[in-house]
């Protein structure tokens, strides 16, 4: 029976002159109310089938597109194992899933049949603001909740299934920031090699902070000038602020040389390009996005809110310094507080130490923070403190836990930018636009390196060459950091044409600069197949390269020795030797028992490029042993001895003697 129709009895006329009595009239109302009673009960039943069998058809079609992703994943991965068994270098892994991803994107959006969701127009309306993102409907005494899902282009109106298909395989922005950066930017700053990056401690902050500041600058007025030629020959066709184009310059100016950093570990190359580049990317990540959100929080008071305003530049720089410095310091709190003493159970110590890490990034989000800034921070903390506090096991589970993680998320990200070219509906392709952006990030680029690595080199002993200088011009690629914040907010036309614009920047740099990485290693000569260890002691005058690396921080990493390595692990001189003897029973109390027996430990690998000598002191009951190797009781002797045996256990390392032209 048809929902809403009676049976054909219930019409049929009664015979002519009777009328009914009053006990067949009430039958007949309960005969009535009890059909409309079932009708409504089938109806509902109909209704409920209905809903279970969308669900079931959404379940069945999200689990198709993660196994999509997963088998993307799993492609790449062979395909990686290939090509290192060939030893092929000219395509990383990450130019290989976002090619695997175009090849699925190509499937998904042309491969597949349109099929018309219906076939009446939809109804129209209009609004005075906004559409809301949620939308209550009372239909027949019924309420039901609507939740936009987003615009949809007006020449694909009839191919609703089709478009709400591309959208399943869209991810909710907040995936990438809440799930998948996490672990890349933790491992950056987990898996830091102390020693290389504090030795060029200085530079890296001046390529991070300055240099990025001044691509910002260079390419966010390049592109405006861009946007002013576009709108001169009609090819703008909406709203294109100043604002917009310092965001642009902003998230453009995140370096992510993944494919380079991967090259030049494999051929272990020379380790002081490796440590500029390497820290200048993990830093200059961090950078990026407080810049990006200060530019964000630029609001000029009056009418034209993108004017220059003198009061809201100041509080844009105001921001970025707030919320760089609570990053950083929530970030090294967070992680100088995460003391398991789990040892006994190794499991629940890497579990504990997995959410704790992870809860710093969302913690700083929570309070206003970025979470980049504070979990690159974290992990830094914790690889210089709690690491040495974890169990034997747990040290290896949790840097093999941080790896495999990096890894996954990292190609995931590639994979999905090639995937999102085809499936993202709202892209803008502007030539214009496109060919100014490379021509600025070229700019860009090159007003960072150069005027800043002569400006470093006037106060280096150990030059930053131009060979040096040359490579870290070409290996400014794009990648997972810029295209996060690009496709964080699409709603407008400026940030569309952005975000597809940023996504060819990515596909170009990873391609062909990636590529050309090795060949640019043989051109411009520089050393590979270089061991970290020795080259260090190969050094010429060790006393200079000790007055020259990170002079700013002698001070800091003397304090962080005597003091704070002593109270936060189980490592360094116990604190009854540094601490005044007024403060004998404090220092007792706060000492780690092992510290007394961690004699192993009295000289910290990174002290060799951090401090000059003399300027850590060590006291163990009668015997003073200095950064030098010098004491009252132990000869210098013995300290080579006690050195040669410490590379020895290292093992050794085949390095080919290749001039150094820097």
């Amino acid at each position: 029976m048809p929902p809403g129709r009676l049976p054909r009895e219930v019409f049929q006329a009664r015979p002519a002159g009777r009328r009914p009595r009053g006990r067949s009239r009430t039958r007949w109302r309960d005969y009535i109310s009890t059909l409309a009673s079932k009708m409504n009960a089938e109806d509902g039943a109909m209704e409920e089938l209905a809903t279970e069998k969308e669900a079931e058809e959404s379940h069945r079609q999200d689990s198709v597109n993660l196994l999509t992703f997963i088998l993307l994943l799993t492609l790449t991965i062979l395909t990686i194992w290939l090509f290192k068994h060939r030893r092929v270098r000219f395509l990383h892994e990450t130019g290989l899933a976002m090619i695997y991803g175009l090849l699925v994107g190509v499937i998904l959006r042309y491969g597949i049949p349109a099929t018309s969701y219906h076939n009446k127009t939809p109804p129209s309306c209009s609004l005075k603001e906004g559409p809301v993102s949620t939308l209550l409907l009372n239909v027949s005494g019924k309420f039901f909740e609507y939740t936009l899902k987003g615009e949809i282009n007006s020449r694909e109106i009839h191919n609703v299934e089709q478009n709400d298909m591309l959208r399943k395989v869209t991810f909710d922005p907040e995936v990438f920031f809440n799930i998948l950066l996490p672990p890349i930017i933790f491992h950056a700053g987990y898996s830091l090699k102390k020693r290389h990056f504090f030795r060029n401690l200085g530079s890296i902050i001046t390529y991070a902070f300055l240099g990025t500041a001044i691509s910002c600058f260079v390419i966010g007025n390049l592109m405006y000038g861009v946007v002013k030629l576009m709108q001169f020959v009609g090819q703008l066709t909406d709203k294109f602020y100043y604002t917009d184009c310092l965001f642009f310059g902003a998230i453009i100016s995140a370096t992510d040389p993944v494919t380079v950093l991967a090259i030049f570990n494999e051929l272990h190359a020379d380790v002081d390009l490796y440590a500029l580049l390497f820290g200048e990317s993990v830093m200059n990540d961090a950078v990026a996005i407080v810049l990006s959100s200060s530019i964000m929080a630029y609001q000029p008071a009056g009418a034209n809110t993108h004017t220059f305003d003198t009061a809201a530049f100041f509080k844009s720089v105001g921001v970025f310094l707030g919320i760089f410095s609570g990053s950083f310091a929530m970030g090294a709190v967070t992680g100088v507080v995460t003391f398991t003493k789990l040892h006994c159970f190794p499991l629940l110590e890497t579990a504990l130490f997995f959410l704790m890490s992870w809860s710093t990034f969302l913690l700083a989000e929570a309070c206003g923070f970025t979470g980049v800034v504070a979990v690159l921070f974290c992990g830094i903390t914790q690889a210089h403190y709690t690491y040495n506090n974890l169990s034997e096991e747990s040290t290896t589970r949790t840097k093999q836990l941080f790896e495999v993680l990096h890894f996954l998320a990292e190609n995931f990200i590639f994979s999905y930018m090639g995937l999102a070219l085809f499936t993202f509906q709202n892209h803008i392709f502007s030539p214009i636009f496109i060919i100014g952006a490379f021509l600025a990030i070229f700019i860009g680029r090159a007003s960072n390196i150069y005027p800043l690595s002569f400006l470093l080199n006037l106060g280096r002993r150990h030059k930053i060459g131009g060979n040096f200088q040359h490579m870290m011009m070409f290996a400014g690629l794009r990648g997972a950091m810029a295209f996060a914040l690009a496709i964080r907010d699409t709603a407008t036309y400026a940030r569309q044409m952005m975000f597809t614009t940023t996504l060819l920047i990515v596909f170009f740099t990873v391609w062909v600069f990636g590529g050309g990485t090795t060949p640019m290693l043989s051109w411009l000569h520089i050393r590979v197949g270089v061991d970290p260890d020795q080259d260090l002691q190969q050094l010429p005058d060790g006393s200079k390269t000790r007055q020259e690396s990170a002079w700013l921080f002698r001070l800091w990493y003397t304090f962080d020795h005597n003091y704070l390595k002593p109270l936060l692990t189980h490592s360094g001189p116990p604190l009854t030797s540094t601490l005044p003897a007024c403060c004998g029973p404090l220092a007792r109390c706060l000492t780690s028992p092992q510290a007394y027996e961690n004699h192993e430990q009295l000289r910290d690998n990174d002290s060799d490029l951090i401090l000059n000598d003399g300027d850590l002191t060590l006291t163990y009951g009668d015997t003073a042993i200095t950064s030098n190797g010098a004491s009252g009781s132990t000869s210098e002797e013995a300290l080579e001895r006690e050195m040669d045996q410490e590379f020895l256990s290292r093992g050794t390392r085949l390095v080919f003697p290749i001039e150094d032209h820097a």
